[in-house]
């Protein structure tokens, strides 16, 4: 019965943004539309007032195109408190981890709406590229924005990309930048972004993208022996790690007097080899992996009343995925797997007074998995999430707390040789709060001091439960616990050699229970289950300064630093303290400290970036012994571009070094990373 009530909530919320669609049009422009407008060669200096009780960390517009980076993999790289999981090249599968809580409690949206993968949680960013980015933010917790939909709310952490709304300088109804890289491992990387003005309230951009790379590179390995003494020292080149990639993309943007409208088309296909790991004095990995994605969104948000607004989402997806291992000394797999996913959405914001919002947002998804897997599952998943979140302000003080409620329910059969044997259905229902508070002591001076709480869960995967011979169906949620309390100080002027400055420092505890892990089943290398087992606590800071020089009239200095420090313990088994035990060891692959430096010169057209990343000393198992530590790596990266104006046209000719000192290092154990290499990068816009 609560089911059928809820679905009627949002059926009718979708019948109100119809409704609202048909009404005359009113001469109130929602706020939000400010964000559309576009001003050509002016400066404002001011202090934004903060639109979110938690303000992200972002990389936007030109901050972004200095980066020496492709993908938005690489350019996360520079957020505090995150970790990359990079499997080496060009080719190589990147996910995040942010505090250490794992890569599946992180969301990911896509111009509002999140990127989902049922089958396995995990969203490989490096198949976006930032050609077609306007911003990158990072928000730990949740984003603390009140009137967005339920799914939002559902993640530890969430990545949001926008991508870039076309502009139009006077007169002009189109836009065309076509962009080409080239460099070492084989790259050859066209693109090309056409914008065309529709009407006075309708543009549409349309980005094609294609990725060949062989993905081979020289690389440095050697092994030290438990006593010291040196195992093998050689040089090889980097196999099996070649791209060839197609992303489209074509995305429609609306507006009217009372809200905005996008409508989006993605697909991605690619065909990719998996280095492997060099384990044995094996150099050579066969595994191969195909995707194809391909997914259709929109949103409208409108304005139906002066105190209330509406949003709707949806959004349909579908996967497909091949991975093939012809290793017959191993293991021989040619599986193929096919992922729907259909999403709904609607949110509704009230303004009770002028301090006070409340809104109400109501989700349904749909997800299933078909694969070539003999005795496969073949799962369904239903999932209803309600959302009910509040913000008040007064004075000072900033205040949001929100309230999800999730229902899941899973089908699946059992099937031994082709038959079903039985058919299975189960449910779980859950309640988790969020409370974020934001305080400005003093007026006169832009100091926020900030706090939050969020508990929230994550389901176990397709992978996790249904898996052939692998998964369990009876695994519980894996929950995190979250607390939160830094301050943010910043102060920007347009006379004072330092224009803008930035500072911001957060502590944070987090708490993971019924960690999801898998463990060897059986005396077989190839036999694993999936089980809860395992308590983790995170503790750490984050620290990050941004600042903005004025050198003389042409010149201009930028920099920012991040700098992170975390203790993520394995509190499991208090038993397990002797020898190559794991109680309160270090978890694998997070480092105890990390940072990165970026810095810009300007002047004129010719830009100048450097670029550095570090990451301290890790374990790659929580034993922490001797054999599983892990050499802090480092890399600097350097790079100039220059503009050159052709009439009402331009060029923009940029040349990269990474890696300067050709480090040699792994981000992973045994993936071994490229050592120095260039890019070129040419941009024609028109």
């Amino acid at each position: 019965m609560r089911v059928t009530r809820l679905l009627f909530l949002l059926l009718s919320s979708v019948l109100t943004v119809l409704c609202a669609g048909a009404q005359d049009s009113v001469s109130h422009v929602a706020s939000r539309l400010d964000s559309m407008q576009y001003l050509s060669n002016v400066t404002v200096y001011a202090t934004r007032p903060y639109a979110e009780v938690i303000p992200a960390q972002t990389l936007s517009g030109r901050q972004l195109e200095r980066l020496n980076s492709h993908s938005v993999a690489d350019a996360v790289r520079y957020f505090a408190g995150v970790q990359l999981k990079d499997y080496g090249g060009v080719g190589g599968i990147k996910t995040v981890d942010m505090r250490s809580m794992g890569s599946n409690h992180m969301g990911v949206f896509y111009d509002g709406i999140q990127l989902g993968n049922a089958q396995n949680g995990q969203i490989d960013l490096g198949k976006f590229s930032l050609d077609n980015i306007e911003e990158i933010a990072l928000y730990n917790g949740q984003k603390s924005e009140i009137f967005q939909p339920a799914r939002d709310f559902g993640s530890a952490g969430s990545i949001y990309l926008r991508t870039r709304r076309p502009s139009f300088a006077d007169g002009k109804r189109h836009n065309l930048n076509v962009t080409f890289r080239t460099g070492s491992f084989g790259l050859a990387n066209p693109s090309l972004r056409w914008e065309w003005k529709a009407g006075e309230r309708v543009s549409v951009a349309l980005n094609a993208e294609y990725t060949y790379a062989t993905g081979r590179y020289r690389f440095r390995y050697h092994k030290v022996f438990s006593d010291g003494t040196l195992a093998w020292d050689t040089t090889a080149v980097r196999q099996n790690g070649d791209l060839n990639s197609l992303r489209l993309e074509a995305t429609v943007f609306g507006h009217n007097d009372r809200g905005l409208w996008n409508a989006k088309a993605y697909f991605y296909d690619s065909e990719r080899g998996i280095p492997g790991a060099i384990i044995n004095n094996v150099w050579k990995a066969s595994q191969r992996q195909w995707d194809r994605n391909f997914f259709a969104q929109g949103r409208y948000q409108t304005r139906v009343t002066r105190r209330y607004e509406l949003m709707v989402n949806a959004k349909y997806a579908r996967d497909y995925m091949r991975y093939l291992n012809p290793d017959t000394t191993l293991m021989y797999l040619d599986n193929k797997f096919w992922q729907d996913e259909a999403y709904l959405s609607a949110a509704n914001k009230v303004n009770l007074a002028d301090n006070w919002d409340v809104n109400l947002s109501v989700d349904y998804k749909w997800n299933y998995l078909n694969s070539t897997l003999k005795n496969f599952s073949y799962p369904t998943r239903h999932t209803l999430l309600t959302a009910l979140a509040t913000a008040y302000t007064i004075g000072g003080l900033k205040a949001q707390a929100s309230l999800l409620y999730t229902l899941v329910n899973d089908r699946y059969s059992s099937r031994y040789n082709g038959d079903v044997l039985a058919r299975h259905s189960k449910s779980l229902n859950k309640w988790t709060p969020a409370v974020f508070l934001s305080y400005r002591p003093m007026a006169a001076h832009d100091l926020n001091i900030r706090a939050f709480y969020k508990k929230i869960f994550r389901m176990p995967t397709f992978n996790d439960l249904y898996y052939t011979d692998i998964g369990n169906a009876s695994l519980n949620p894996e929950y995190a616990h979250q607390w939160n309390v830094g301050l943010q100080y910043q102060r920007m002027s347009d006379t004072d050699f330092v224009s803008a400055l930035r500072l911001t420092a957060d502590a944070y505890y987090n708490r993971v229970t019924d960690k999801i892990i898998a463990i060897p089943k059986g005396n077989g290398q190839y036999r694993w289950m999936m089980m809860n087992i395992g308590t983790v606590k995170i503790r750490g800071i984050d620290l990050t300064a941004r600042i903005a020089m004025r050198l003389t009239r042409e010149l201009s200095l930028n920099g920012t630093l991040n700098y992170t420090y975390q203790r993520a313990q394995d509190y499991t088994d208090p038993t397990d303290t002797g020898d190559g035990g794991t109680y309160r060891g270090q978890i694998a692959y997070i480092p105890w400290r990390s940072g990165s430096a970026v810095a810009h010169l300007g002047w004129r057209d010719l830009d100048v970036n450097y670029s550095f990343i570090y990451v301290g000393e890790r374990y790659h198992d929580s034993a922490n012994t001797r054999e599983q530590y892990e050499q802090p790596w480092y890399t600097h990266d350097l790079s100039a571009s220059y503009r050159l104006r052709l009439g009402k046209t331009s060029l923009r000719v940029t040349c990269e070094v990474n890696n300067v000192f050709n480090q040699q290092y792994d981000v992973i154990h045994n993936y071994p990373m490229p050592g120095r290499n260039y890019k070129l990068i040419l941009k024609y816009d028109i």
